[in-house]
């Protein structure tokens, strides 16, 4: 056989065993890494002990057992927490995150565990009304089919500076639907402007119903009350879910199981109703 020959042979034998390789081996999750803020009660919070706390952080402890993996909860800030789950800081986030389809082109989700509506909060003693007050309507974010909800509410709110936490699905509502009629002020938290909103600094905030629920529980919010309709439907995306990296898909089909299997025995259920007061199942 000559050496041409020889090579020809042993590249075809080469690529024939290349040919059935085994595929590499699905990761195997021990251990998982998620960060939340640690200040959105009751979703999360941190309690005088520092130790984290709250709906989400019941909820996933809850999850982690039933998958046997070791759950590790760390604190990041809002703001910056999609770049550091990306940049590989840790390995999932939950921080009430809505699921929308302009998040869901930079990172992955689980399938929801929750969906919650949203309003306006005001002083009680600020003379300020809102339309809708004590009803429930559903926003798809589409303008026409909106646009009576919209429109009553611009009219109440013309001239008035309204607070809001940064880089939020709400602060885009806001901002979309408000910024030529109102001043609109952001905040780092949501606490922050709870405290602006009861120092009469600002005349209305806008935040999930459930936040407001547990943040109105507070002394110094006593003052402070739900105005407008609760606001919910396909505006707000599919509900709230794990945030993850889209490459890790073993670790979402993982905890989209565990979701399934805790809202189908009511744990979700009795969770969001013991933290919220409400049932927030999907």
């Amino acid at each position: 056989m000559t050496l041409r020959a020889l090579f020809a042979a042993g590249a075809l034998t080469l690529a024939t065993a290349a040919a059935f390789v085994a595929p590499a081996s699905a990761k195997e999750w021990k251990s998982v890494t998620i960060a939340t803020e640690g200040a959105y009660a009751p979703w999360n919070l941190t309690n005088p002990d520092g130790t984290l706390g709250g709906f989400e952080v019941e909820l996933t402890k809850n999850l982690c057992e039933r998958l046997k993996i070791e759950c590790k909860f760390i604190t990041s800030d809002w703001d910056g927490m999609i770049p550091a789950l990306k940049a590989g800081k840790f390995d999932m986030m939950m921080d009430a995150v809505s699921i929308t389809p302009e998040r869901e082109e930079v990172i992955a989700f689980t399938s929801p565990y929750a969906a919650t509506p949203a309003s306006f909060a005001v002083a009680k003693d600020s003379g300020l009304t809102l339309p809708g007050t004590g009803t429930t309507v559903k926003l798809t974010g589409d303008a026409a089919h909106d646009k009576a909800t919209v429109d009553a509410l611009r009219t109440a709110l013309k001239g008035k500076t309204i607070g809001i936490q940064t880089a939020t699905i709400y602060t885009k509502f806001v901002y979309d639907n408000f910024k030529d009629i109102a001043t609109i002020r952001e905040y780092k938290t949501a606490p922050e402007h709870d405290l602006d909103l009861a120092a009469g600094r600002i005349d209305a905030a806008f935040d999930d119903d459930t936040y407001f629920a547990a943040a109105f529980s507070k002394p110094e919010n006593a003052n402070l009350m739900i105005a407008g309709p609760e606001i919910g439907g396909t505006i707000w995306g599919k509900g709230e879910g794990f945030g993850l990296r889209k490459e890790d898909t073993e670790l979402k089909a993982l905890f989209d199981k565990a979701i399934a299997e805790a809202i189908a025995d009511g744990t979700v259920k009795t969770l969001s109703e013991k933290w919220f007061k409400i049932d927030v199942t999907p």
